[in-house]
């Protein structure tokens, strides 16, 4: 059996990444938006119960789309078909685990939450060296910020039950297999004891 879960809330902050309308309604099968939502709710109140720091990431583009470029197969299919641009509800986050008005909020253009976005300095001006991942989806965003924030040297803890993907094989095979050899794959009830302890 493995060491509990240490985190210091203090160097720590939770990414709550593309929670979003749209991207959860097209990602994440319709059984599982409560669990994940909840799950996720949770991880919330107890990263903010220990002060912990908060940072939301979405995807969202200015009307136009001026940021998508031609050659880029996901986001170009984005621009084609008038999807998350800031303007839209469909692009908020969801209302189970929006921010809080204290909170900071990430736009960025691409996949990664250190893609064109100013990621890395917030995390630094905060002293931040750890990183609880949440994010939809699994192959997505969450493989993308994983592997940006391991080659920045974070140490980066992912909530295995807030990171769903549509395709469960490529969710399993990514947590287990892949991403484990870097990272610390837990499941959320492990975060919450850790920020208890």
């Amino acid at each position: 059996m493995s060491a509990p879960l240490q985190l210091d809330p203090a160097k720590s902050a939770l990414l709550v990444m593309d929670y979003q309308h749209f991207i959860i309604q097209n990602n994440v099968a319709q059984d599982r938006h409560a669990d994940i939502l909840g799950k996720t709710a949770q991880l919330l109140a107890a990263a903010r119960a220990a002060k912990m720091m908060v940072v939301y990431v979405m995807v969202g583009f200015r009307p136009g789309y001026p940021e998508i470029s031609g050659r880029n197969r996901i986001f170009s299919v984005i621009k084609a078909n008038g999807v998350l641009s800031l303007d839209q509800p469909a692009t908020a986050i969801h209302s189970d685990v929006a921010p809080q008005d204290n909170e900071v909020v990430v736009i960025k253009p691409r996949v990664g939450a250190f893609s064109g976005a100013d990621m890395q300095a917030l995390l630094r001006s905060a002293n931040v060296d750890t990183l609880v991942m949440a994010g939809v989806t699994t192959s997505g965003v969450v493989l993308s910020t994983t592997r940006q924030a391991f080659d920045l040297d974070y140490r980066v803890v992912i909530a295995r039950d807030c990171c769903p993907d549509p395709d469960g094989e490529v969710e399993r095979v990514l947590l287990d297999k892949v991403l484990v050899r870097n990272v610390d794959i837990v499941r959320a009830q492990d975060v919450l004891e850790a920020l208890s302890a």
